[in-house]
């Protein structure tokens, strides 16, 4: 004898339906939030650096292993050590917000050695994710001490995966 009751489930072709437009509006949000995502990123970026490039370019601090291309970190526990006035601003150290660690910031510090009447240069530059970033600096391909501030754009892809960077100098 037949069941009197009625069937109160969804049908095969009614969740396939449902899953299929919610992939549709999961993609839709994944287009435009992740391109956000990136851009609020090197902001944020851009923030850090020229907060600490404010300190840091003003005196081009010489690390200890002399002039070359450091990671921020160790920079950072030396630059404590040998201005203790300054622990406490520099207590959070600054990091790339995608792949920055403790021990790795991933943003860069070059400095050259004073020579002569030269002064010390120096300039802190980050790889950014947003490749269609302005360029503001034309005339660079690499990080360049006493190379001004803004963007320029490298020949080959850096560690956030475009060829863009960021840099504050004087």
């Amino acid at each position: 004898m037949p069941s009197s009751k009625p069937n109160s489930g969804f049908t095969l072709i009614e969740l396939l339906i449902t899953i299929a437009i919610l992939a549709v509006l999961m993609t839709v949000t994944f287009v435009f939030v992740f391109p956000a995502l990136a851009k609020a990123r090197d902001a944020r970026r851009k923030f850090e650096l020229t907060n600490l490039g404010r300190f840091l370019v003003m005196g081009c601090p010489l690390p200890s292993s002399g002039a070359g291309d450091y990671d921020l970190a160790p920079l950072i526990e030396e630059l404590k050590a040998a201005y203790p006035r300054y622990a406490d601003a520099l207590a959070a150290k600054p990091k790339d917000p995608s792949r920055g660690t403790e021990e790795e910031t991933f943003y860069r510090y070059v400095v050259s050695d004073a020579t002569g009447t030269l002064p010390k240069k120096c300039a802190l530059y980050a790889n950014l994710e947003n490749s269609g970033e302005t360029v503001t600096l034309p005339g660079l391909a690499v990080p360049t001490v006493g190379g001004g501030t803004g963007v320029f754009r490298a020949s080959a892809d850096g560690w956030n995966g475009t060829p863009n960077y960021f840099q504050i100098s004087n």
